[in-house]
């Protein structure tokens, strides 16, 4: 793929992603993508095989930009393990530089509403919660290591911290009140520091 189509390509990832968060993946048609990308009509099979093929891009580059902030944040070594993830869910739970909001996290938007109708998107959003996951283990681990987290499982622990966080999110969008993510910080302070 020469430079020009890759970016032509990303150009209408990015796109999508706005209107894909703020619409829903089946309420975004192609017509719409690609006049909002400046993309030309009929060109969309250029850089796509189907709708459902794009929408797996547009998870998998979502997950590369999502862990490339996760890693930046839980990787910092100026701080301990509990203090780097902490930071983390901080941010997450401040809406508007949230880094999985309501309204810019796609597997939040998306898990319900894609996993039924295609495997590829449903699997690109396992794999990609699966590898957050993994990068939530590791710092938990650095946690332990550093003295600053006290569990037993590091990677158990990791699963129950995202599961809590995506349906904290998920109540705050039916809610429109934070208050669920603002409990979810406080129960995540006391599960890191429960005795091993």
């Amino acid at each position: 793929m020469n430079s020009k189509t890759s970016d032509t390509r990303q150009q209408i990832i990015n796109v999508g992603y706005q209107l894909v968060v703020n619409q829903g993946f089946t309420a975004v048609g192609l017509s719409l993508l690609l006049k909002e990308a400046g993309v030309p009509k009929g060109s969309f099979y250029h850089y796509f095989k189907s709708k459902e093929q794009f929408g797996q891009a547009l998870i998998e580059s979502y997950f590369q930009h999502y862990l490339a902030q996760l890693e930046a944040i839980v990787g910092n070594r100026a701080q301990s393990g509990y203090q780097s993830l902490l930071d983390y869910f901080s941010r997450w739970l401040t809406v508007e530089q949230g880094v999985c909001n309501a309204n810019r996290c796609l597997v939040v938007k998306l898990s319900a509403e894609v996993s039924d109708l295609s495997d590829s998107m449903r699997h690109a959003l396992s794999v990609g919660a699966q590898r957050v996951i993994a990068t939530l283990a590791e710092a938990i681990q650095r946690g332990i290591e550093d003295g600053s987290i006290e569990v037993a499982d590091a990677t158990a622990t990791a699963q129950q911290l995202y599961q809590q966080w995506l349906g904290a999110s998920l109540l705050n969008k039916l809610t429109q009140d934070q208050h669920h993510l603002e409990h979810c910080l406080a129960s995540t302070k006391q599960i890191l520091r429960r005795q091993a």
